[in-house]
C-alpha cells in the first residue's frame, strides 16, 4: 500500500507550483509602475546574476508594506517614487555595464582594459581607447581595425536595445607625427568619432538617437594623465537613456479644433445676409 500511494504527492506538487505562479503574477500586477519596469529590464538582460548585490529589481524591505494608497501622490508618494525611479535606473545602468564588459569577453577589474565604462547620473559613458596594445583604428587615420570594428557592432547592438541617445567624442594625445601639416589633430578626432558614429548606425543604431559628434583634438587630455600619454587617444561614447516626448501626442488635436472655428466663422456670413429681409416687407403700409 505504502509504495502505490504516491501519486497524490505528484498532483499536489503541481498545483503548489500553479499557486506559486499565479501569486507571483498577483504580486507584479499589484506593484507600481517602476517595479514592472525594472522586471521587464531584469529579464532582458540574461547576463545578470540574480545573486549579485547591484543586480535584480529593487532594495526591498518587506517590513514596509506597499503603497498602495489612492491618497495625494504629491504629499507621500512623489519623493519615494522618485527614488525609487533613481534606485532601478542605476540597477539597471549597472547591469548594463557589466554586461558589456562580458559581451566583449574582457576583465572588468584588468588595469589597462581597452574599453572603460562608467555609470553617470542619467547613463553611461564609454571610452574606448586607442593603444598600440590593442588598437581602435588604423595607425594615423580613421580606418577601424578588425577590434574597432567588432566593439562598434557589439557596442550598436546594446545602444539599440536600450534605447540610448548618443554623444560621440574623438579625443588625441599631442606630439602627432601626422602625414601633412593641412591634417591636424582636430581632423583626425573629428573623423575617428564621424568613424564611430557611421559604424553604429550601419549595424543597428538608429540615426536620430546620435545627439552631437565633436572632435577635440589634444584639448582634452585624461586625468592625471600627460598629454602625451597613448590613454589620451580615445573615443567616447556618453549614453543617455531616453526619455518618451508627450508633445507628439497632442498634435493631432489641434487640426481637429481648426474646423470648428471655421464653421463658426462660415455660418456668420449668412446669419448676416437673413437679416435683410425683414426690412423687405415695406409695401404693407
Amino acid at each position: 500500500m505504502a509504495g502505490k500511494g504516491g501519486a497524490w504527492k505528484v498532483a499536489f506538487a503541481d498545483f503548489m507550483t500553479a499557486m506559486m505562479a499565479f501569486f507571483l503574477v498577483m504580486w507584479l500586477t499589484s506593484q507600481d509602475k517602476e517595479i514592472l519596469i525594472a522586471t521587464s529590464k531584469y529579464f532582458q538582460n540574461p547576463f545578470t546574476s540574480p545573486m549579485e548585490q547591484k543586480s535584480g529589481l529593487l532594495n526591498f524591505d518587506s517590513n514596509k508594506p506597499a503603497n498602495t494608497s489612492g491618497g495625494d501622490k504629491g504629499e507621500t508618494g512623489g519623493g519615494k517614487s522618485s527614488t525609487s525611479a533613481q534606485t532601478i535606473d542605476l540597477q539597471f545602468l549597472n547591469s548594463v555595464a557589466k554586461d558589456v564588459y562580458k559581451m566583449l569577453n574582457l576583465d572588468e577589474a584588468l588595469a589597462d582594459k581597452p574599453i572603460e565604462v562608467q555609470v553617470t547620473s542619467d547613463g553611461l559613458r564609454i571610452t574606448l581607447y586607442d593603444r598600440a596594445k590593442q588598437p581602435l583604428f588604423e595607425d594615423m587615420s580613421a580606418q577601424l581595425t578588425k577590434w574597432g570594428d567588432f566593439v562598434m557592432q557589439s557596442l550598436a547592438w546594446m545602444i539599440e536595445r536600450n534605447r540610448f541617445n548618443i554623444v560621440i567624442e574623438g579625443h588625441t594625445r599631442t606630439g602627432l607625427a601626422l602625414p601633412t601639416t593641412e591634417y591636424t589633430s582636430w581632423e583626425l578626432s573629428a573623423d575617428r568619432a564621424n568613424a564611430a558614429r557611421r559604424a553604429l548606425v550601419r549595424y543597428a543604431v538608429d540615426a536620430t538617437q546620435i545627439e552631437r559628434v565633436t572632435g577635440y583634438a589634444d584639448t582634452r587630455p585624461v586625468p592625471l594623465m600627460a598629454p602625451d600619454s597613448p590613454s589620451n587617444q580615445r573615443v567616447t561614447l556618453s549614453l543617455r537613456l531616453g526619455k518618451k516626448r508627450e508633445t507628439e501626442p497632442k498634435k493631432p488635436d489641434k487640426p481637429a479644433s481648426t474646423p470648428a472655428s471655421a464653421n463658426a466663422v462660415a455660418t456668420a456670413p449668412k446669419t448676416a445676409a437673413v437679416a435683410p429681409a425683414k426690412p423687405s416687407a415695406k409695401p404693407t403700409h
